[in-house]
């Protein structure tokens, strides 16, 4: 049996808490804190678990990843940007988890920011910046040697030497991020170059794509920015792959 769940990454660490996204729940992105507004042309400095609609928290402030730049973010209201590359996984918000009964492999798995009506169709009147972190060592982009533990194993969006965050903007066209394929159990599986990297990574195993699995992790971090004012709720995100 196939199945995938969204996981939050708490704001004071690695804690993996369950988004109970069948009873209504999701991410909201705020201003300083819980219930205020971010700006028109800002993004969020705070982002937090909310109910479907933002209008109440279950109190799981997140892990903040804000828009920098093309290639760097601001975790948690800290003034120095780090690059994406230097991410490490736990920065991310949100962790997406397919597990199986069986080991399989994943293939196709792409990611949307759409109306949560038309999948092909974007949020309305916000702006989404997305990057699929996948950085399992521990050292942080604080960290000079933090970039270096990045693996190359990623997307077809973004090789090694593209990490910039995916635009999801309504005055473009639709398109998905396209993710991992075969990340492995906390992201953790890497490629034969990630193999020959002479800084320590985390990996656990080297197979890129052919890794099969019952668990494959992506993480995921998010920033927002709204076009007009007022609360965002035509706002959702869709996750989709193949396993075999």
């Amino acid at each position: 049996m196939a199945t995938i769940t969204f996981h939050s990454n708490n704001f004071a660490g690695n804690a993996l808490n369950l988004i109970d996204h069948n009873a209504g729940s999701g991410i909201g992105f705020f201003g300083d804190s819980i219930g205020l507004s971010v700006p028109i042309t800002t993004y969020q400095n705070s982002t937090y678990v909310t109910n479907s609609n933002g209008t109440s928290t279950d109190g799981q402030k997140l892990s903040n990843t804000k828009y920098a730049s093309t290639s760097g973010a601001f975790h948690n209201g800290s003034a120095t940007e780090s690059d994406l590359r230097a991410m490490p996984n736990y920065w991310a918000p949100l962790n997406v988890r397919f597990t199986h009964t069986d080991a399989v492999a994943t293939q196709n798995v792409q990611m949307r920011i759409f109306n949560r009506s038309d999948i092909d169709v974007h949020a309305t009147d916000v702006v989404t910046k997305v990057y699929e972190v996948r950085h399992p060592n521990p050292d942080d982009g604080h960290n000079t040697a933090g970039s270096t533990y990045g693996l190359d194993h990623r997307g077809v969006d973004f090789g090694a030497a593209a990490h910039t965050w995916k635009e999801f903007d309504p005055a473009d066209s639709m398109s998905a991020l396209v993710c991992t394929s075969s990340p492995g159990p906390s992201g953790n599986n890497g490629n034969s170059t990630d193999a020959g990297r002479t800084q320590g990574n985390n990996w656990t195993s080297t197979s890129g794509t052919a890794l099969r699995s019952m668990q494959h992790d992506w993480y995921l971090a998010l920033s927002a920015s709204p076009v007009t004012i007022g609360s965002k709720t035509d706002f959702g995100l869709y996750f989709t792959l193949e396993y075999l």
